[in-house]
């Protein structure tokens, strides 16, 4: 059977901005119907309808008890079951979730749930229950495990038909008790990512959602497994307000693109035409995919602000919220779940205890057959596990390096395993029997009579509440023309009365029409500016790699930038581009004939080697006597460049005489140097008029 979204409105009280701003108040409600009234400057005023109003002197407990009460009893009873807090920055949302741990009534959604589920589980008989957490944040479109030994590392997000969506990697941690989920509750909430912003010195700047698996198992053998998502979101915010910059500014954009993801999420579900829900556009949105008209259970806690400074976000959340109420779920009972954790370790139980047969007598024994079938299981399981892994990698493009280590651990991990079968004994068998069974809780306080009744109490208010408020509901909406009048004129004023309404409706329709106009201007104008700003960042970082590009070593792959373009693949579970490895590439000139020379071929190149080696020791001798430095700068004296002259038209006429042959490199050819032509040529040149006007003499 299909079931709405519940939503809820928290207004909370001015906080110490507000009050030295002096605003207005411009939020009413009127609780018994559920009823907000929004009041704008101009004195209009916009009415909303939800499941549940709750005004600044409202408190942690009584929203506890009217509406999240009923959906975390569904939980124990099996069922999947989601609440999250909505809102802009500052409006308290963390409060709701968290609440003030001091004061009672004003302790939060999260602890409230940890009292319920255990106090639940100790009063119930014939079950026993099974309880672990998890913890995880969104922080720039990153999961990241608040709770994990490394809280940095990236975590992915997989699929599958057996489990649905779930984060690959995510630690669950087995609780016992009240103090033990607060103790990885605080634990993780101090690993998360806040920041200071002008609106809120302390502001949330990720998504963390803190999951609860509940599974329990009746005497007959069926299994239950309900699961509870406690999410608190970061707040939505303009950066005009907030004064994001930085890192400030990227993970606003982060997080305001996921939220308007959710956004689009819900009006297409709303919608009821879309044929594409657009769940993969965020991580957020993935990960909530069930409790957005899947099979959950989901309430909605909209918090907003008192302040008229706040006008447009107070607006937009309401508006946000009274879309989310049509969403429509089909929640079921999770039974007898394949992977259920609970089943795991009754089997456990139960192979332990088959292969140690306890005797009359002495220890008990293995038994031989039945190890031999426990290795065989063991076999089938690290096989398929390695075929599992093998065609993972091979779907994500994985290298092969990577590969082959997991491929080492899981056969290391097998191997282990193999071996403490060879050396299993009937006392360690039994303390891990007795490990497994103290994971189970339920039946403490089974005969507490006390407690059973303060709890059936609490449910059947909550259900009072909500009888009350949908019989109030369907008062405030009766047809005035659908009465019985006594009268024409009490009739008449009937419809008077119904027809200002109407005309006061149709009014709030046309302001309803501006102000989604401003609004949509309002998100436009801060789109832009956002773009501008990341565009800047975008255009420094291309500055910065074009001046580092022609420093970039040639022989590497890296070189070739548009080449790494090309190669680059974008990973949509990751939101980030996976870039090719680095590699470089020297170039190494093959040996002349494959590598091998021939004998005649080597002594000829030995031979001139050894002829170059006796001219290089020739020139460099000869380097001790001439200083090139101060031939060349040495002053030049007339009869120095008479003398050269000289003594060049005497070797040329040498050399036209006695012609030379000069040998060349592979010894084919030869030539002469000078012709009688030219030395001809050189007698009949007219002398220059420099060298004809010094004076030998000086």
């Amino acid at each position: 059977m299909a079931e709405s979204v519940r939503v809820a409105v928290r207004c909370r009280p001015f906080n110490q901005r507000e009050k030295d701003l002096n605003t207005q108040l411009c939020v009413g409600m009127t609780p018994n119907v559920g009823q907000v009234n929004l009041l704008s400057s101009d004195g209009a005023t916009k009415d909303f309808t939800f499941d549940g109003a709750y005004f600044m002197d409202s408190t942690g407990e009584q929203i506890y008890n009217d509406i999240v009460f009923p959906l975390v009893e569904n939980v124990i009873e099996g069922y999947n079951g989601t609440v999250f807090a909505y809102g802009q920055t500052g409006s308290g949302k963390t409060f709701s979730m968290q609440g003030v741990e001091s004061i009672a009534a004003q302790r939060g959604v999260i602890p409230r749930a940890f009292d319920h589920i255990f106090t639940a589980t100790a009063t119930t008989e014939n079950v026993k229950f099974l309880v672990h957490c998890s913890y995880l944040e969104i922080y720039n479109e990153e999961v990241r495990d608040l709770l994990g030994a490394d809280n940095k590392q990236k975590l992915e997000i997989k699929e599958q038909p057996d489990r649905g969506v779930y984060v690959a990697g995510l630690s669950m941690h087995v609780c016992h008790d009240v103090p033990a989920c607060k103790e990885l509750m605080t634990r993780g909430f101090n690993n998360r990512h806040v920041g200071a912003t002008l609106m809120n010195k302390d502001s949330s700047r990720s998504h963390s959602i803190f999951t609860v698996y509940v599974e329990g198992m009746t005497e007959s053998g069926s299994i239950r497994m309900g699961k509870l998502n406690l999410v608190d979101l970061a707040g939505s915010e303009r950066q005009s307000k907030t004064g994001a910059t930085g890192d400030r500014l990227k993970e606003a954009t982060k997080i305001n693109l996921s939220l308007s993801a959710l956004g689009n999420v819900i009006s297409a579900l709303v919608d009821g035409k879309s044929k594409h829900i657009p769940y993969r556009d965020s991580k957020l949105t993935r990960l909530l995919q069930d409790s957005l008209g899947g099979n959950t259970k989901t309430i909605m806690i909209a918090c907003v602000s008192p302040s008229s400074d706040n006008y447009d976000e107070t607006l937009s959340t309401l508006r946000y919220a009274n879309r989310a109420k049509n969403i429509k779920n089909k929640p079921t009972i999770n039974e007898d779940p394949k992977d259920a954790l609970l089943r795991e370790y009754q089997e456990e139980i139960a192979r332990l205890k088959a292969m140690v047969q306890p005797g009359s007598a002495g220890p008990a024994a293995p038994d031989p057959n039945l190890i031999d079938e426990e290795r065989k299981k063991l076999r089938e399981e690290f096989e398929q596990a390695m075929n599992d892994l093998r065609g993972e990698y091979e779907r994500e493009q994985t290298s092969k390096a990577e590969l082959q280590k997991d491929l080492e651990e899981l056969r290391a991990e097998y191997e282990r395993a193999n071996a403490n079968l060879d050396n299993l004994n009937p006392e360690e068998a039994a303390k891990k029997i007795q490990q497994l069974q103290d994971q189970f809780i339920g039946g403490e306080e089974a005969g507490n009579t006390q407690l059973k009744q303060k709890r059936m109490k609490q449910l059947m208010e909550a259900e009072t509440k909500t009888q009350k408020l949908a019989a109030a509901l369907n008062v405030h909406r009766d047809d005035p023309l659908l009465q019985v009048y006594s009268t024409t004129q009490e009739k008449l004023d009937a419809v008077s009365s119904q027809l200002e309404k109407e005309i006061k409706k149709s009014k709030g329709y046309e302001r309803e029409i501006e102000d989604l106009h401003g609004e949509f201007e309002l998100d436009r104008l801060d789109y832009l500016d956002t773009i501008r700003k990341q565009d800047q960042q975008l255009k420094l970082l291309m500055q910065i790699m074009d001046k580092i590009q022609p420093i970039i070593k040639k022989d590497t792959n890296y070189s070739n930038i548009d080449r790494i373009k090309k190669e680059a693949i974008w990973n949509e579970d990751e939101s980030r581009w996976i870039l090719p490895d680095m590699s470089t590439n020297r170039t190494i000139l093959p040996l002349a004939n494959n590598g091998y020379m021939h004998e005649p071929a080597k002594q000829e190149h030995t031979l001139l080697r050894s002829n170059f080696d006796d001219k290089l020791r020739e020139r460099l001798a000869k380097s001790d006597s001439e200083n090139l430095a101060n031939s060349y700068f040495k002053p030049v004296k007339q009869i120095n460049v008479i003398n050269k002259y000289k003594s060049d038209q005497k070797l040329s006429t040498t050399k036209s005489l006695f012609p030379t042959k000069t040998p060349t490199f592979d010894g084919l050819a030869s030539g002469v140097i000078y012709t009688d032509a030219l030395f001809e040529r050189a007698q009949s040149a007219k002398r220059p008029a420099r060298l004809a006007s010094l004076n030998p003499n000086k």
